[in-house]
This record gives C-alpha cells, structure tokens and sequence, in this order.
C-alpha cells in the first residue's frame, strides 16, 4: 500500500517545518534577479546519444524499495505552484490554451525537431501552436514502457518533476497522455548538455574556474534534491542541459530513488556523530510525490556587481578578526542528507557507479557524492578516472583500481583533495556521507563563494541565439505521425544509449 512520505522535524526548537518548506526556502534564497525570467525563450535539449559520448549505461531491476505508486502531486496547471517561474510567458500560453480549449494535448503542439533519444523515450522540441513558446517534449510509447517493465520508471520521473521548484532543476509545464503516447511538456535547452560543450573546450576541458561554477550550481540542485529525500543516481555532464543565458539544470530522473528524509539544525560548523543522531531516514515501500507550497517570502536583495569568487585572501580575514578583537559565532546548519535510504538497485552510468552499487551492497545518498567526484574529475581533466577498455574493465577498475590523476593539466591542490575525498570507495568514509550538501560547501575548493547569489554570476560561456525559422519550416505536418515514426525507430536501439 502507497504510504505519503512525512514530513521532517527541525531538531533545534519547537517548531517544525516539512521537509519541502526547507527546501523551498533553500532555493528561493538562489531566486533573485533572473534576467531571463521574461524574455528568453525556455530550456532542455539532450542531443548526446550513446554513439557520440562514448559511455554506456547499465540497469537491473530493482529489488528494494525504489518504487513509485501513482502520484498525489497535482497537475501544475499555474505559475502560483512554480515560484521561481512565476513571471515565465510560457505558464500564461500554456494556461490560456487550457482555457479556451479546456485542456491541453498532442495537437495543441508542433513538433519541430527530434533531440535526443533515451531509454524510456524521445525528446522532441516542440512548439504551443500560436505562440511562439518552445519546449522540450519527452514522448514515451505506453505499449513498448509496458512491455519492457519500464512504466514505473517513467511514472517514477513525471511524480519528481512535479514536485521541483529550483533554479538549478527542471520545470514541467505539462503532463498528458493519449491512447499510446505519455507526454511531458519540459523547458526547453538551447545550449545543449555540458558533455557537448565540454568537447568544443580547448583540450576538451574545462578551466578549473569554469568547472567550479558548473559543479556549484550542480551541488546547489544535489542539495534541493536531498532535502526533498531524492537520490539522484545519475549524474554525468550528458543530464546537466545549458539554458540559454549559460546557467544549468539537471535533467532525467527516471532513475532516482525516493525515500523520507529528517532535517537537523546543527548549532556548530564542527559537527561531530552526535549532532547527527536526530536525522533519521527511512525509504518507503511506495513512496508519494512531496506537496510543495509557495516559496518562503524574503525581501529582495541586490544582485549589482556580485563576486562569484572572493579576491580577499584568509590573512586579509584573519586580520580583520585578530583587530576585531572578536569572534564571530558560526551560523546554526541544515543537515538533511538521507543518509539510511537504501536500494538494491544495479542502475547507472558504468563510467559513474559508485563501488557499493557494484558490489551490490545496497547504496544510498552517498552514490551521488560519488558521482559528483567523477563529474568534477571529467570537467577538468576531460576524462572519467576509471574507464577501462570495456564496460567489464571499468567496473574493475571502479571496485579495485585506485585513483591516479594525470601529470597535465596541472589543476589545484584544492580540487584533487576534493575529488579523492569524493571518490573514497567506502561510502562510510566519503565526504558528505553524513552532512551532505553543507559539508561540501565548506571545503576549500568553494572557497568564496556566494551560494546565496550564484544565480547571479556571470557563467563562463553563454550559447549564441537560435534560429527556429529553419528548423520549423522543415517539421511534419502533424505531431501525432512525428512522434509515432520517432518513438517506433528507435525501440529496436534503446540500449544503444545512455537513460533518460
């Protein structure tokens, strides 16, 4: 029987606050000054295939916990259930057309453009006919899900997507199905996924400025995710999609695992085992979509000018301390990391499976921590530390081989120390095993940082305008026969490419 997954309790006072409102308020503190609220013209285009990327993705079913029920998460039909697109046209268009036709399905859109194609579907880019509003459509064929025992994995993705309100994470505008199609209207990406980029850097990498503001808006969206208790389980720079003013989302979470998660407030930046003790997870039989209400109201702040990096050295912070002639007391923490949510699962990239996923030990949060490592350690040296030469190599390699970086580029001594605290094999033993997200804030790679006003950094590199004209004087003429042809090509190849 589906069981709703509670609310967590705030450790520290008398009151409690759901685990959502956390989170939430979490993220409204990154929703200041988005430029591109109004005018710009939406997100998400997965273009990398298998082919290009040269990764390959692996699945097993599960036999633990990680399994959806039907979703309780109402259909967003508003922008009042999206704070952070509150002021975005394509709620109104999308909203105006359930108006006047009284709902909203495949003939209310052209397909344009098929983008990338995944495990579960494909992804088309997608015109509201009328309106000049574009996005991203994942199209998944009912019968092939069925028959492949993939139906859940798809209701697993739409029930997440539901309930994400986040700078740095997708938004789903719609969800609809037709008598073979299962639909879902997401924003759209001009500039592409992070792995496509990365290919068309100098060295095919990036420099280690540009990888630290990638990694730290990923590490922003890893921690909403964990407060709301959802364990990524895939990431690679094939799921982070570049939106057109350069700032980034995660993107497919039909591999993710839910689970109920306990938020602590911790008083001291030292946190020994015992300030832990209160934040207990369990993951649930059948766990339901998280209600997420309205952002927390905060005052605005002023984005003019903000230093992504600090240029003032530790003597310069010291000093001003030592004169001072006081101490400034550390601010009360958030510590909502699921760190008991187990799954037996066998899913992800080869490239990027945690040891403890291949060892079928069961796994947890810690597999994102993991991941993250890999991530980073790709971003800068333009490769993953264990690849072999097959999928059999590298997960010997991932389970017994240790951690070698190579001689160039010559990165930071910051950065090493932050990978090979990552990439620690034992999940126990990994950074941010028990304090997540706010552990990794705290290392000395992020150093400087505004987390508060990432949102307002100017990204290392923004995609030039796209053309839609051409591409829509090329689409077909009716978008049932484009995602029919579309979806029945490739079921024959889905293992051919990486999961969406």
């Amino acid at each position: 029987m589906a069981s709703k997954t509670p609310e967590g309790s705030l450790t520290s006072s008398s009151q409690s606050m759901s685990v959502s409102t956390l989170a939430d308020q979490v993220s409204s503190t990154l929703s200041f000054a988005d430029p591109s609220t109004d005018t710009k013209t939406a997100n998400n285009n997965k273009t990398s295939e298998q082919g290009e990327s040269g990764k390959s993705s692996t699945c097993r079913p599960s036999t633990s916990s990680d399994i959806s029920d039907e979703s309780t998460c109402s259909s967003f039909s508003s922008s009042i259930n999206k704070p952070h697109k509150a002021n975005d046209v394509r709620w109104e268009a999308i909203q105006a057309v359930r108006t006047k036709h009284g709902g909203l399905g495949l003939n209310h859109f052209r397909l344009l453009k098929r983008l990338g194609c995944g495990d579960i579907g494909t992804v088309h880019l997608a015109e509201l006919n009328g309106t000049r509003c574009y996005f991203a459509m994942k199209v998944m064929d009912k019968t092939a899900l069925a028959s492949r025992k993939k139906l859940l994995r798809a209701q697993t993705e739409r029930e997440i997507l539901q309930c994400l309100d986040h700078p740095f994470l997708p938004t789903l505008y719609s969800h609809f199905e037709t008598e073979k199609f299962s639909c879902l209207v997401m924003e759209f990406c001009p500039g592409g996924d992070l792995h496509t980029l990365r290919q068309r850097q100098p060295g095919k990498r990036f420099t280690e400025q540009a990888a630290k503001f990638y990694v730290a808006e990923v590490l922003l969206a890893m921690e909403y995710l964990h407060m709301l208790g959802i364990i990524y389980r895939d990431l690679k720079p094939e799921n982070v999609l570049v939106r057109d003013d350069g700032h980034v989302m995660l993107s497919d979470f039909d591999l993710s695992l839910r689970c109920t998660v306990s938020l602590s407030i911790v008083r001291s930046t030292n946190l020994g085992s015992e300030g832990l003790s209160k934040n207990s997870v369990s993951c649930s039989q059948q766990p339901a979509c998280i209600q997420q209400p309205s952002c927390i109201s905060m005052a605005p702040t002023s984005c003019f000018g903000p230093r992504f990096f600090s240029s003032k050295s530790k003597k310069d912070k010291k000093a001003k301390t030592d004169n001072g002639n006081h101490q400034v007391t550390p601010l009360p923490e958030l510590v909502a990391e699921p760190t008991s949510a187990r799954s037996m699962s066998f899913v992800g990239t080869h490239e990027y499976l945690a040891p403890e996923i291949i060892k079928g030990e069961g796994h947890g949060s810690a597999v994102d921590w993991w991941t993250f490592g890999i991530f980073l350690y790709e971003l800068l040296f333009g490769k993953t530390p264990f690849k072999g030469s097959g999928n059999r190599a590298t997960l010997f390699n991932v389970v017994g081989q240790p951690l070698r970086f190579p001689e160039s580029p010559v990165v930071s001594f910051a950065a090493r120390d932050l990978i090979r605290s990552l990439l620690v094999k034992e999940p126990q033993h990994r950074l941010a095993y028990k304090r997540g997200a706010t552990e990794m804030k705290q290392h000395p790679f992020f150093e400087g940082v505004n987390w508060a006003l990432v949102r307002c950094a100017t990204p290392p590199e923004v995609p030039k305008p796209v053309d839609l004209e051409p591409v829509k004087q090329h689409a077909p003429a009716t978008p049932a026969s484009a995602a029919s042809t579309s979806v029945r090509s490739d079921q024959s190849n889905y293992l051919e490419f990486d999961f969406f």
